[in-house]
């Protein structure tokens, strides 16, 4: 530790006058501190740098992510858009993701979509060739909640789980203008949409008490007015004590109204899956739902069903192969899946269907 050589010490004083200037003339004492001792460093408030990065670590990020070439040469006609290569412009996006997370901010992503956010700066009238146009259609995004979190996975397998939920919300959105399109019922006056709704949440709650234990994939594929909609659902059921055939009986009976407590599906999965089966049943178009059912130490199980007069009817055995074993495009057989049973789909014993026109 160095110490400084003051004035006042007896080797730096020899004039003997106890001030410590030259004989004969006072010197300045020196300015007494406040009341309350000298302040102390570590009481001190942080610096505004330091403040600033602590604020920092509260702000959520979200970026927006052109997926594919297309897309991105969209988005090449903006003078401000600042880049030319679409490979280069996703090495720097992932770049930037990762700068993000090693900053501990949470951080979610979500597909930029050129055509929607050319149609969003119209309605908005906002320039769409600024940063500013574009951070603000992203942060819309957010807000519909058509994200995913980034926990710094490689870009390319973010990607297709980005795309995947992009289509299923859009799919949900459509599928939901629908139904708020149909109106009443000219007969008893209630609402097309939310009976249908109903009756969609019956018939998923019969299957998932009909289906057992095991790990369930259910499809639904509907015809709707300008697309053909498509809605899946995973359900695990771990409660291998109760037994599939009881369970059908019980559902053939009427009982499973409610989906079994131990079965675990994602919440808007489901919302999305009822939507697009309500679609069909409002428009009285034709679709058709099938459950895959894994369990170890078995071949995987495919049951089929049509959408018929807004109840599911049972296919049969060589209905659900042929399903599963014809080109759609083509018409020509595809072979089978090795490990996989191909089976008649099972009565749900659903409640009768109201009418509605």
């Amino acid at each position: 530790m160095a110490h400084d050589k003051t004035p006042g010490s007896p080797s730096g004083n020899p004039s003997g006058n106890p001030s410590g200037g030259p004989a004969g003339r006072p010197t300045r004492r020196p300015k007494q501190r406040a009341r309350g001792g000298p302040r102390r460093t570590g009481d001190r408030p942080a610096g505004r740098s330091e403040a600033r990065t602590a604020l920092r670590r509260e702000v959520v990020s979200t970026v927006g992510v052109l997926a594919d070439a297309t897309d991105f040469a969209a988005m090449r006609r903006y003078r401000t858009f600042a880049f030319h290569n679409h490979r280069v412009y996703l090495r720097e996006v992932e770049e930037l993701l990762k700068s993000l997370t090693t900053d501990r901010l949470h951080t979610t992503v979500a597909l930029f979509d050129p055509q929607d956010f050319a149609a969003y700066c119209e309605t908005h009238d906002l320039d769409p060739d600024t940063a500013l146009s574009r951070s603000k259609y992203t942060a819309g995004i957010a807000e519909r909640g058509s994200t995913l979190p980034y926990g710094g996975e490689p870009l390319d397998r973010l990607l297709p789980r980005l795309v995947d939920t992009a289509v299923r919300r859009a799919t949900w959105e459509y599928a939901t203008a629908l139904l708020a399109d149909i109106g009443e019922c000219a007969d008893c006056g209630q609402d097309i949409g939310r009976a249908a709704l109903n009756r969609a949440s019956h018939l998923l709650s019969r299957l998932l008490t009909a289906a057992g234990p095991g790990r369930h994939h259910v499809v639904c594929s509907v015809r709707a007015p300008d697309e053909h909609l498509l809605a899946v659902l995973h359900i695990t059921d771990t409660d291998t004590d109760r037994d599939t055939d009881t369970d059908r009986d019980a559902a053939e009976d009427g009982e499973g109204d409610d989906p079994p407590a131990t079965a675990r599906f994602d919440a808007a999965e489901s919302a999305e899956f009822v939507t697009v089966l309500a679609t069909a049943i409002a428009l009285e178009n034709p679709g058709g739902v099938v459950l895959r059912t894994s369990a170890p130490d078995s071949p995987d199980r495919l049951h089929g069903w049509r959408l018929h007069q807004s109840d599911l009817v049972p296919l049969t055995e060589a209905e659900v192969f042929s399903a599963y074993c014809t080109d759609a495009t083509t018409g020509e057989p595809i072979s089978p899946e090795p490990n996989v049973e191909y089976l008649a789909g099972f009565d749900l014993g659903t409640d009768a269907p109201d009418s509605h026109h």
